[in-house]
């Protein structure tokens, strides 16, 4: 079964003036679509043809003769997720258990910003910052590349994507204020909070089949 380019779950033009349509074009046109056909060049034929891409990621990380399965996997992986991280009109603080959540661990909604933004300012290079569930607790990461934070049995609940060719196009070497527009205009919190909410009914449901 071949992976498939997942069309963008809003308009190319739905995220200006925060994201063009040109960057959006170019980043899931070529740079996505490129990831999973040779993902499906490198898996054809192989013990993970028929696998899911979590299940690639996890069973390619640590083995360096399939460092480029890996990769594209993971690419493949943190793109779609980093698209339904945004949405038109986005951005702002959340409400309900994600607020809660944030104030509990953080402080405040404030706190967790200057820690995301300060992690995704500071990956040397391309990477990703995250905000996952470690051991239940909310925590801000950074990875480098293509890796993804479900290998250090962490769970994403929201990426920024930092690699040059998500923001250069409009806003040059401005990371920061890439950031700092992405957090205010245009995460989608209400993804997030489903994240949030499928994890903990998982967890339940373990707690069912295990007490």
């Amino acid at each position: 079964m071949a992976f498939e380019l997942p069309p963008l779950p809003y308009a190319y033009d739905a995220l200006e003036p925060y994201m063009s349509q040109k960057t959006l074009e170019f980043h899931h046109d070529r740079h996505h679509a490129i990831y999973v056909s040779m993902l499906n060049t490198l898996v054809k034929e192989t013990e993970f043809a028929n696998k899911s891409l979590e299940d690639i990621i996890l069973a390619t990380n640590s083995d360096t003769s399939k460092a480029m399965i890996f990769k594209n996997a993971a690419q493949v992986w943190n793109h779609t997720f980093f698209w339904n991280c945004m949405k038109p009109g986005g951005g702002g603080q959340p409400s309900g258990i994600l607020a809660d959540k944030f104030n509990d661990r953080f402080g405040s909604f404030d706190q967790f910003v200057t820690k995301f933004k300060s992690a995704g300012a500071t990956q040397l290079g391309s990477g990703y910052a995250w905000l996952v569930l470690d051991q239940n607790q909310l925590k801000v990461v950074k990875t480098r590349n293509a890796t993804n934070p479900m290998v250090n049995q962490q769970i994403p609940l929201l990426t920024c994507d930092v690699w040059e060719h998500a923001y250069y196009l409009d806003f040059q070497n401005r990371r920061l204020d890439f950031l700092q527009a992405f957090l205010e205009h245009l995460v989608n919190w209400e993804f997030v909070t489903r994240q949030l909410e499928m994890y903990q009914l998982s967890r339940l449901a373990q707690l069912k089949l295990t007490g």
